[in-house]
């Protein structure tokens, strides 16, 4: 047995009380919503707003004098502590305007809004007051952003899961610097992305939402988070083509590494074009979208699967569309509906569920694996084959023109293995309560993937309100591991982790 681990706890409570003084501004925030549309919740949620500062405030008037350094295993306790404090101080809004008078369902939820997942307990959202809803929304946006500083600025730091491929602090194979210092980097970061959300609700307003749904679908968008206000998702806008074509374009955008969104915005349009995660990225879109238009534009007895309005399936636009819209939704895990694509035919119900496990580019709002990991495991499988003719040759990964060290390599197929098991142990779990099949391996998939919609008695036009309390806990659990690349949190769960070696 090792020596017990002195940690610095005073620097880790100290970020603690960061995180609440932030959780409890944002809450404000939503206060000034609901005074300004008198839904009757506005004492409660300035209550929740001040109880959440003022803790804040004590942890870190308490901390001050705290040591500035901090090493690895602090990192990591903050970065996966930190996703629980943010969730049980996002909790209290709901539970005091009794909004969701639950605990275990508010964590939930405010858990689906932190990690983006955009699952939802609520059978009627549209009954939900407008600063609540709005608090929802802010939950998503907050959360997808904290996402963009970890994974370009903290998690490669820490050496988790091969995320040094494109971040812009650490050495590696696109080692392409935003800026010398974090803070900066961050700083360049939040700017774009507060721009495509400000950007994204000017032009849905303009198309035909009131600005209310505007703001929040534009939070919920580029976070990749997929929480409505309205209880049939962006399909109560099937009869308006312009507002899922915009909600298109931002859910590609948020899917995107937003690294390349900096280095287009400075006019380096070449390295976006060039960068090899894009260009899969792109082709991938282009193809399963045209998989699934295809299907459904010659199967027209599946317009049964429209929401709230008719999808004509007689016109080639309305199945390019919905394909579209229905492809990006579940590669970038921001999980909206347009349609249901469990009734698009058995083959693109299991398409779909395939497309789970995919994820948006790394650098973005995206749950999922990542397109560059299946990029670098695709590239080395390749090479396995000549390595197996040439076993003397030095054969090594390239990405971007560059060589890939063995190192991440091998920390990517380790994520893979550690994914897949994550995966059938969380399905095991659902079964466990007694769940069917295909409902199990869906909200496995869903949870583990930050996807929100998922299959069987979960899927697109249905909601998580049936899942036994135990099961919203154990996807809870499933949504942090997958938001926090599985690494940050599992390795909290080791004995040596807490050991010195």
């Amino acid at each position: 047995m090792g020596k017990s681990l002195k940690l610095n706890y005073k620097i880790i409570f100290h970020f603690f009380g960061l995180l609440f003084l932030f959780n409890g501004g944002f809450m404000l925030l939503s206060t000034l919503v609901s005074l300004i549309y008198k839904d009757g919740v506005t004492i409660e949620l300035l209550i929740s707003g001040v109880v959440t500062m003022l803790i804040g405030v004590v942890s870190m008037v308490y901390t001050r004098n705290h040591k500035k350094e901090m090493n690895k295993r602090e990192g990591y306790i903050v970065v996966a502590f930190g996703w629980i404090v943010m969730t049980l101080s996002g909790s209290i809004p709901y539970v005091l305007t009794e909004s969701i008078p639950s605990f275990t369902d508010a964590f939930f939820e405010t858990m689906s809004g932190f990690t983006t997942t955009g699952a939802s307990i609520l059978d009627d959202i549209e009954a939900v007051p407008e600063g609540v809803l709005f608090w929802r929304s802010l939950t998503h946006w907050i959360g997808g952003m904290g996402i963009i500083v970890l994974a370009v600025a903290i998690l490669p730091l820490l050496g988790i899961g091969g995320m040094q491929l494109f971040a812009a602090e650490a050495p590696g194979p696109s080692a392409d610097k935003l800026h010398p210092r974090i803070t900066d980097t961050a700083k360049r970061l939040w700017l774009i992305y507060f721009g495509y959300t400000a950007a994204e609700t000017i032009l849905l307003k303009a198309a035909g939402m009131s600005f209310f749904d505007a703001i929040n679908h534009s939070l919920s968008t580029l976070s990749t988070g997929g929480f409505s206000t309205k209880n049939a998702s962006v399909a109560y806008w099937n009869d308006k083509p312009l507002i899922q074509y915009i909600i298109i374009l931002f859910m590609f955008l948020a899917g995107t590494n937003f690294v390349l969104s900096y280095f287009a915005f400075k006019g380096r349009v070449q390295k976006v074009f060039k960068d090899e995660e894009f260009k899969l990225y792109f082709r991938f879109i282009v193809i399963f979208t045209a998989i699934a238009a295809i299907l459904i534009y010659c199967n027209a007895d599946v317009s049964k699967s429209s929401i709230n309005h008719p999808m004509v399936y007689g016109e080639g636009e309305s199945a390019i569309r919905h394909s579209l819209f229905q492809v990006l939704a579940i590669v970038t895990t921001t999980g909206f509906v347009s349609a249901d694509y469990t009734l698009w035919t058995p083959f693109l119900t299991v398409f779909f569920f395939g497309l789970m496990f995919l994820g948006g580019s790394a650098g973005s709002t995206s749950g999922g694996i990542k397109v560059v990991r299946h990029l670098i495991t695709i590239k080395n499988g390749f090479l396995e084959f000549k390595r197996a003719l040439h076993p003397n040759a030095i054969l090594p990964v390239r990405y971007n023109k560059r060589s890939v060290s063995g190192d991440i390599v091998f920390n990517i197929l380790g994520f893979f293995i550690l994914y897949l098991l994550a995966f059938i142990v969380g399905a095991l779990g659902f079964s466990m309560m007694q769940i069917d099949f295909t409902s199990a391996i869906g909200l496995a998939a869903s949870s583990l993937g930050n996807v929100g919609p998922a299959l069987g008695d979960f899927g697109p036009v249905d909601n998580y309100n049936a899942l036994p309390a135990i099961g919203k806990w154990w996807s809870s659990f499933l949504m942090l591991i997958g938001r926090l690349e599985l690494f940050t949190v599992l390795i909290l769960l080791t004995p040596f982790f807490w050991r010195n070696r």
